[in-house]
């Protein structure tokens, strides 16, 4: 469930592997060694032999008793990441604390999902943390007999992680853009297994983004895998390769792309293909209005709009200099799409009308159509790099943004952790937290089953 529209996401959704899961293929083996033994001593009827134990427990209560493997416990679970956290990652959670809860007796996996009493906040809910493991905010809190879900804990704090670190990335370069669109282009540094979840993640920070500023934007994937748990589809337009395949002509290539492909495809020109951006940008522009304005006058409006340029996008290496970019004292300044490149490419643009052969009263409309296209910016942008172009005011419209958004070092590692905190002892909770460790509240918990 969301805060947007409170509907919890299920099993149709995230296609969990249940079986496999359920046998702890996918938790860490000292997860499913204590499950395992918890399930031995619960048949043997082992209770408590030790001492130390009783240090722990209320006065006048006796350890001796206590079956340990059938111990209730109270876990939590928390994001360590300093700052805001944009949680994302609930739902799927839940769902496999909903599917994989229980034991086997035999080949036959007894579900007791039913007995856990479970809380959890909504994804694209917001919480802090100053870093102290004893000051967390829980984002889902579970009771219940612990070797029934004991090895669910690696699965469930892995995408909590995964898709909370991602949502808490693209919300953080959402605002370093200051509310201009963000394409989502980290596909291709990752497994394509994480492509639905990233994609989820990356949605939710877009709508915690408006919510929070009163935005419009909205999503802008890269492939279909990504907004499969919320019916988004991938765009896209031009790849270098494909310019390539017309042997380095971005004007034929934009051309055949703009009469072939669905008009609601938006025309966005690659233009670093031969390292001069102004001139391709300039020559795509012209190529493109030239067709536009001849199905125009021939009364072809339909088939004039394939031809209508929304816009170029600089991609420049970064080992690179533009040849529209004149060398100052400090050469790294001028690689890679600069600012001065940017500038240079949008002044091009406005004024290019300015000098086509056109009747009077095309002169106008070509202005607008050039004017109107607008610059997509890509190739190493993270949040601080996008602040300096917005401080420079440099006129790039959208930001596409790729492995940047995977990043987990420093401040942006936004790693979770589940902790028992409290034990049930002849059928009352007491706190049984490691030192450093205490139970935590979270008024946005709310009870799920």
């Amino acid at each position: 469930m969301t805060i947007f529209d409170h509907q919890r996401l299920t099993n149709a959704a995230f296609k969990l592997d249940i079986e496999r899961m359920r046998k702890g293929w996918y938790s860490d083996k000292y997860f499913t060694n204590i499950a395992t033994m918890l399930t031995v001593l619960a048949a043997q009827g082992y209770t408590y032999r030790g001492c130390a134990g009783a240090n722990r427990l209320p006065p006048g209560m006796d350890p001796s008793t206590i079956n340990v493997g059938d111990i209730e416990v109270e876990m939590q679970w928390f994001t360590r990441r300093n700052g805001k956290t944009i949680v994302v990652g609930v739902d799927k959670a839940l769902t496999m604390l909903r599917h994989c809860t229980g034991y086997f007796e035999g080949d036959i996996f007894v579900d007791t999902s039913d007995r856990l009493e479970v809380w959890a906040v909504h994804d694209g809910v917001v919480v802090e943390s100053d870093g102290n493991p004893a000051n967390v905010a829980p984002v889902i809190r579970v009771r219940g007999r612990y070797r029934d879900f004991a090895i669910l804990e690696t699965s469930t704090l892995g995408i909590l992680t995964r898709a909370s670190r991602v949502a808490t990335n693209v919300y953080e370069t959402l605002v370093a853009a200051r509310g201009k669109p963000v394409l989502f282009f980290p596909a291709r540094f990752d497994v394509h297994e994480v492509q639905a979840a990233d994609g989820y993640a990356y949605n939710i920070a877009v709508q915690r983004f408006n919510l929070d500023y009163a935005g419009t934007l909205g999503p802008f994937i890269s492939t279909d895998a990504q907004g499969d748990w919320w019916g988004g589809a991938g765009g896209g337009t031009v790849a270098h390769a494909a310019i390539a395949s017309f042997l380095g002509d971005t004007c034929e290539a934009m051309l055949a792309f703009s009469e072939v492909l669905p008009v609601s495809i938006p025309r966005i020109a690659l233009v670093d293909f031969n390292n001069d951006c102004v001139s391709d940008s300039l020559a795509v522009c012209q190529s493109m209005f030239a067709r536009y304005r001849e199905l125009v006058d021939a009364g072809r409006l339909e088939e004039a709009d394939r031809f209508r340029l929304y816009g170029v996008r600089l991609d420049t290496g970064s080992n690179l200099r533009d040849v529209s970019v004149l060398p100052l004292g400090d050469a790294a300044l001028d690689l890679g799409v600069n600012p001065r490149l940017v500038f240079a490419v949008r002044q091009a643009l406005d004024q290019a009308a300015d000098n086509w052969d056109l009747p009077a009263g095309w002169r106008e409309r070509a202005q607008a159509y050039c004017r109107g296209v607008k610059i997509v910016v890509s190739g190493g942008f993270i949040p601080d790099k996008i602040r300096r172009f917005e401080k420079l005011g440099v006129p790039a419209d959208i930001y596409a943004v790729g492995s940047a958004l995977f990043d987990n070092h420093a401040a942006s590692v936004t790693d979770y952790t589940a902790d028992v905190v409290r034990v049930k002892v002849h059928g009352e909770w007491v706190d049984m937290a490691k030192t450093g460790r205490r139970p935590c509240d979270n008024p946005d918990l709310e009870r799920v089953w």
